[in-house]
């Protein structure tokens, strides 16, 4: 075991999945922030555990050429960005490997290097924003939370959001302050609780939600002066009423006081109407290089049924579409089935039916209905897909599976279930949809072999 306050030499050899360097010390492993692979430090340990310990760089004895200024005050506070301190290049190493590692490690298939698709912008991608408010020294201020606390972390620049947003957080403040109106508190008093903007990167829409504790909120008209002298472009304002003590942060009423309560962006050559609480993906241009890879897997040729579960509202669906006979779509969440059926009828698409289920009762009454799909995709959350799920899509025999990932970790464990049930993993690519942070998206191609038959 390792001592606690102790300083050791360490030589970092690698990443964990949260982008912490990793050493290992007397035959400990260690973790530690804002170091890189090739890199030796004088590091102190933190806290010790039986099996791992954390510690923190003292002094660094050798620099590697992958190291970069991360060019933001808060970083390795605000629990957002995890690689600013290495150039983009080396993230897109340590992701691509991080994949590999599981494919391998866990999945008990070796991909061989995985490609990983870079986004041409790794600042400004993010199209949503989410600044939780809280009182700092006795005023409200916006910015993060620090990681795994309620601590908040005030910002006045993000470099992952756009500056428009950004704008728009400075302004909601400086209206808090001069009207005098109160953050929330987390035993329910107060009133303003998170500012949340959502940009149309191909429209140039903008949407203010505004998220408020109680019925309403003082000096509305005053609010909405503030926002279009700050961003002209905002096209809508929006109050969301939640009340509820714990950490959900939209509530189910709305109010719009300005413009529009949706916007509209266009993805993969498809327009789709957005709400507040509607689903969609954070990077637009990475997300249509990720549909454009699911696509590509599911090999269509227009005569194919393809069936779409954890379908959210509706995008790989309805971006398949063009290609196959039919398409269905599976989501328990039914404002974004609700959502999905609005975009296939905005779209002109009569080839896609949605149905609002659980993905495990869907599957398997797919299954009993006799329903065999030519392929069967699914971009399940981070937990992965339930046994059943696995079991029932297999059992319906789709002559492809392609899997949409956001964790390696339970993709491989999942791709080894379907490799148990007749289905050989073919291809895996890898997609940076969320550069400086810690996660990675993949696209896995499975074929059923002649075992599956």
């Amino acid at each position: 075991m390792l001592n606690k306050n102790e300083v050791y030499i360490a030589d970092f050899t690698g990443y964990t999945s949260e982008g912490l360097a990793v050493a290992h010390i007397e035959g400990q492993a260690v973790f530690v922030p804002n170091a890189l692979k090739g890199e030796q430090a004088q590091v102190k340990i933190l806290r010790v555990t039986p099996t791992i310990a954390y510690g923190k760089v003292e002094t660094l004895l050798k620099s590697s050429p992958n190291r970069t200024d991360p060019g933001c005050a808060v970083y390795g506070k605000c629990g957002g960005c995890a690689f600013r301190h290495m150039d983009y290049a080396e993230e897109l190493r340590a992701k691509s490997e991080r994949v590999r590692d599981a494919l391998t490690r866990i999945g008990g298939w070796d991909p061989g290097e995985v490609k990983i698709h870079g986004a041409a912008q790794p600042d400004g991608y993010r199209n949503k924003a989410l600044y939780p408010v809280a009182e700092v020294d006795g005023q409200p201020d916006a910015g993060f939370f620090r990681q795994r606390s309620h601590d908040l972390i005030p910002i006045t620049r993000c470099r992952l959001q756009s500056e428009q947003a950004d704008t728009i957080r400075g302004a909601v403040i400086q209206w808090m302050r001069e009207c005098h109106v109160p953050a929330y508190d987390d035993h329910g008093g107060g009133c303003v609780r998170h500012i949340f903007v959502r940009s149309g990167f191909q429209t140039g829409e903008i949407l203010v939600c505004i998220v408020v504790n109680g019925k309403s909120v003082p000096a509305s008209d005053r609010l909405t002066a503030y926002l279009r002298a700050a961003v002209p472009e905002i096209t809508g304002v929006v109050l969301c009423f939640n009340s509820r003590m714990g950490n959900a942060i939209m509530g189910d009423k709305f109010k719009t006081i300005y413009g529009s309560d949706t916007i509209d962006d266009v993805l993969c050559g498809l327009r789709f109407r957005l709400s507040p609480r509607s689903f969609y993906q954070v990077n637009r241009d990475q997300a249509e290089t990720l549909y454009g890879l699911a696509i590509d897997a599911a090999d269509l040729h227009g005569t194919e049924t393809v069936l779409d579960l954890y379908c959210g509202t509706g995008t790989i669906t309805l971006a398949m579409a063009s290609r196959a006979k039919t398409v269905v779509g599976v989501e328990l969440i039914a404002s974004a089935i609700a959502d999905a059926k609005e975009n296939a009828r905005e779209n002109g698409i009569d080839n896609a039916s949605f149905f609002c289920a659980d993905a495990s009762a869907a599957a398997q009454k797919f299954r009993a209905d006799g329903s065999r799909p030519d392929v069967v995709t699914v971009d399940p959350p981070r937990k992965g897909l339930a046994p059943e799920v696995v079991d029932a899509i297999a059992a319906m025999q789709p002559a492809r599976v392609v899997y949409v990932s956001c964790d390696p970790a339970t993709l491989a464990r999942d791709v080894k279930r379907f490799t148990a049930l007749g289905y050989a993993p073919q291809s895996a690519e890898a997609v940076d949809l969320f550069p400086r942070c810690a996660h990675v998206e993949t696209v896995v191609q499975l074929i059923k072999t002649a075992a599956g038959d």
